[in-house]
Formats: C-alpha cells, structure tokens, sequence
C-alpha cells in the first residue's frame, strides 16, 4: 500500500471516529434531558391513571408518558440550542488550539440543530398526535378490545390528521405563493414541506410568544416578590402571622363544635381551609426568621436584577462586542426570557387551565403542556434572532425562515413587543402602588355598599 493510500485510509479513518464521537456525546445529552423530563413529569402525573384495575388504560397512560418525556426533552434541548452554540462558539474562539475541546466543533452543533429540527417535526406532527388519539381511543366497533385495537384506531385517525393538515398547508402555500414552482415544491416532503410547516408552527409560537413574553416580564416581579422577603417597610410579617393565627383558631374551634353554627358546615371544606392556613403560617414563620441580609439586601438586588434584565430585552443592544462577557449575557437573557415567557403564558387567562398540578395532572393535560412548551421553545432561536439579542446566525434548517430577511416585518414586530412589554409593566406598577396606597390610607378596611338598599330606596320614593 502507498503513502497515498495511507493518508486516505487515516482522513477515512479520522471521519468515522468524528461520527462515532457526535454520536456518542448526541445521545449522551439527550439521555441526560430525557431522564431529567421522565422525573419532571413523575412529579406531575395522577397516580390514579396508572394503578387503574384496567391493565389496557394503565399500559396506554404508560406508552403516552414515554412519547411526552420524548416530546418535553425535544423541548428542552430547543431552549438549550442557542446557548449552547454562543458559549461553544466564545469557547473555540478563545481556545482554538487547545486538544481538550477538539471534540466541541462545527459539525456537532450542526448535527445538534439538525436533530431537533428533526425530532421536533416528529413530535408535533406525528408523536404528540398519536399520543392524544392513542388515549382517548377505545378501538374500533365490533373488533377485539385491546392495545392493538387502539393502535389500529389511532394510526387511522393519525392518517386523516396527515391528509387534512398537508390539504391546510398546500392552501396557505397557494395563497402566500401562487406559483408553480412553489406548488410542485411541495410534492417534496422532506426538503420542502416539513421545513415550510415548521417555519408556520414556528411563526406561529412566535406570535404566542409576541404576547405571552410580555406578560411573563410583568409577572416576573410579583412572582419574585412572593418568593423572597420583603423589607419591613413593604410588608408587616407579624400582623399577617396574627391574621392567619386567628383564621386558624377560629376555623378550628368551629371544627371541634359544629352545632354552635345553625347552619350546615362543609368539613371537608373547612379541613382544607385549615391545611391551607397551617401551610401559610408555616411559610410566614420561615420568612419571619430571614436574616436581615436576605430582608434588606435580597429583595431590592433581586428587583434591580430584574430591571437591568427586562430593560436590556428591550434595548437593541449589540453584546457580541463585548467578547466572553457579551457571550454571557446573551446567554443569561435567553434564559430569562424564555421563563418570562413559561411565566407569562401559564398567566394569561386563555391557558390558566392547562396550569400542572403536583400529582393531579391528567394525561390530555400532560400532552397539552407538552406541545404548547415545545411550540415556545423551537421558536425561542427565531424570537431571539428577531428581538437582536444575538447575532448568531441560526444553524440548519432554522435558517430557512424568509421572513427573518424581511425589515418590515422585522421592525414591526420589535415595535409591538416593546410596546406591549412596556404596557404590561405600567400596568403592573401603577397597579402595585394603588393598591399600597389604597391600604396606606386604609381604604381597604372600608364596609362594601350594600347592592339591595339602592333598589329598595328607589322603591319607597315611587310609592
């Protein structure tokens, strides 16, 4: 064998160990998302769904958990894409010779892109689809019962879904782009059509995000007030402990002597009236001991870290000059942005009810916050792209999305989301501080008018 063909042997060789490493750390990520996703939604599920007496609807709540851990990792990974590409890109840049880091290059953030690209086209068109229809299925009339009946079912189901969202998907091409080239490029499934319904999904959670985000940035600070203790001068701890120490009391001794009251008492109502009070009583003890660092320092950094963060996700500032500082930055304000948008979105009274409960959690309601969280985070690369927050530019078939090139729709779009941001916040403090000066002047103590006295003075005068 010649030189020559060593050399091809050992750049062949160098390839397939390239593959084999992207493979590896690939899978290895996505086994970490997915076991940190699985053990989310434990937390989450009803228990009753899976010990039910039916072993059918136990292994089809199983089956549907596995296919919403799959589609919640989707999600995960989503919201991690763009900090992983800026901290990675900031680290090769910094370290471009180093062996160490030789495995964190181009082609496995490409190959990472590709894959949720890929995974996520999977899990909204296909997975979370088969998971609703898989559950609520009971097979067809006059087959079998059991678990293959029901897949039988929903595989059918599934195909009409297919034929009627590619029927939806061909109009809006023909009314955006009434060409010929564009309607033959649709009989292109996987070059064409699932990029052009992604870019839709993706403009779409775009738009939820357009409305939700602001929202989240306002509740952000009354979320992050209940959390930390407030100074003295904000808040009176003793009088709400007193408060809730009464409220206690007296539920309990109407407890204890429940013909005292003439009329009928709901025990199982007051019992959770009375946990509710001990749990509060039990949190308003714990703030009560907070040091006085916590009280007087944690709460006015807390809030100013909240305003430098809404105040730069408003701001078109450029932070890619500023090197690893920048790079981090950007990262911090992703992530902010993204809670601001869960916060926002679980907020707004259109999705109050799909809000997780801590081990009362349907199944249909699983696979609901599945795929409207998948739907915000494949399209946080493109929100954070359209807002200026990074100037990286959106890797595999992200970057396919023509409207990102278009400065109309680009401008008009920061315009709404800093005047509904600005709105929300104006809202939220003026709120705030009417409320504190309503109870300053103690307003709020005042006796509620009576609605019947009105009607009855008017009735007297006609006499």
């Amino acid at each position: 064998m010649e030189a020559a063909d060593y050399e091809v042997l050992s750049v062949r060789e160098q390839l397939f160990h390239e593959k084999v490493r992207e493979c590896i750390i690939s899978t290895l990520l996505f086994a970490t998302l997915y076991i940190l996703c699985h053990i989310a939604l434990t937390r989450f599920k009803k228990p009753a769904e899976f010990t039910t007496a039916d072993d059918e609807d136990a292994t089809v709540n199983k089956i549907a958990l596995e296919l919403c851990t799959f589609t919640l990792a989707v999600a995960l990974g989503a919201v991690l894409l763009l900090p992983f590409s800026i901290i990675s890109n900031e680290v090769l840049l910094s370290l471009p010779r180093n062996y160490y880091i030789q495995w964190l290059n181009g082609s496995l953030i490409h190959g990472l892109w590709n894959l949720v690209f890929l995974f996520s086209n999977l899990s909204l068109i296909f997975l979370m689809p088969f998971a609703y229809f898989f559950t609520e299925s009971e097979g067809f009339a006059g087959s079998r019962k059991g678990v293959l009946a029901r897949v039988y079912e929903t595989v059918v189901m599934l195909m009409f879904l297919t034929l009627l969202v590619l029927g939806m998907v061909w109009v809006a091409s023909a009314i955006v782009d009434n060409s010929k080239a564009s309607t033959e490029s649709l009989y292109d499934f996987w070059e064409y059509y699932l990029p052009y319904l992604y870019s839709c999904i993706s403009f779409l959670g775009v738009l939820l995000l357009l409305v939700c985000t602001p929202l989240g940035l306002a509740r952000m600070f009354s979320v992050t007030g209940k959390l930390l203790v407030k100074p003295r001068l904000l808040e009176d701890l003793e009088e709400q402990l007193h408060c809730s120490a009464f409220e206690e009391a007296a539920l309990t001794r109407r407890i204890c002597n429940p013909t005292s009251c003439w009329l009928p008492l709901d025990m199982e109502l007051l019992h959770r009236q009375v946990l509710a009070l001990q749990t509060q009583r039990v949190l308003l003890e714990k703030r009560r001991k907070a040091s006085a660092w916590q009280r007087n320092l944690g709460y006015p950094l807390a809030m100013l870290c909240l305003l430098v963060l809404t105040g730069a996700s408003l701001g078109q500032v450029s932070f890619s000059k500023l090197g690893s500082f920048g790079a981090v930055v950007q990262v911090v304000l992703i992530f902010y942005l993204m809670v601001s948008s869960v916060v926002g979105f679980y907020s707004s009274p259109l999705f109050w009810g799909l809000r997780p409960r801590w081990h009362d959690t349907a199944m249909t309601q699983i696979i609901g916050n599945c795929v409207c969280l998948l739907v915000l985070s494949s399209a946080l690369p493109v929100f954070s792209r359209t807002l200026g927050l990074t100037r990286l530019d959106l890797l595999g078939d992200f970057g396919r999305f023509n409207w990102l090139g278009n400065f109309y729709i680009v401008f008009l779009y920061n315009a709404a989301f800093a005047g509904l941001t600005t709105l929300c916040l104006v809202k939220t403090f003026t709120a705030a501080v009417r409320a504190e000066l309503i109870r300053a002047f103690g307003l709020d103590r005042l006796p509620l008018p009576v609605s019947g006295f009105p009607r009855a003075s008017r009735k007297t005068q006609h006499q």
